[in-house]
């Protein structure tokens, strides 16, 4: 049970680093007249390349999300039935569903490999962005409100 749970915190770290892309943009400003239309010249060429860019992007994304969903259904299979942890309480109704997925008994402080990878890729993946520098600044993630934003971060904007 101890070496599941090892590689299954091997295999959520490994997708994790897998996973992360980084992303970086410069740049700046000029006063002169043919400054300006080399910097607008330079700024076309730039969305063209971005175009291009995100086109790879989106090709590159179908085949990582094809390839995890390919790997999570091996190892998926390869965990079927298997207990992989015992947890120190039994989580609430709500959860038991997956966090006893395919397991036999009644006992649901057993778990399975769905969630225990789940939790170890919540937990790791943050990590891992962070060691990369790959995690939005604190600045970014203030500014940005997201879904959740408070009405004074949508006044700001």
């Amino acid at each position: 049970m101890l070496s599941d749970c090892l590689l299954i915190v091997f295999i959520s770290i490994c997708t994790a680093l897998l996973g992360e892309v980084e992303k970086k943009k410069e740049g700046g400003e000029s006063a002169d007249r043919s400054q300006k239309k080399k910097l607008e010249r330079q700024e076309e060429r730039l969305k063209n390349h971005n175009r291009d860019l995100s086109f790879v992007k989106m090709k590159s994304m179908f085949a990582i999300g094809f390839a995890f969903t390919a790997l999570l259904s091996m190892f998926n299979s390869i965990f079927d039935g298997r207990v992989v942890a015992k947890m120190p309480f039994v989580p609430i109704s709500l959860l038991q569903g997956i966090s006893h997925r395919n397991l036999g008994g009644d006992d649901y402080s057993e778990c399975s490999f769905i969630f225990l990878y789940i939790l170890c890729t919540m937990s790791i993946r943050q990590n891992v962005q962070k060691l990369l520098g790959l995690a939005p600044s604190r600045a970014a993630s203030k500014q940005g409100g997201g879904l959740f934003a408070t009405p004074g971060q949508l006044n700001t904007r």
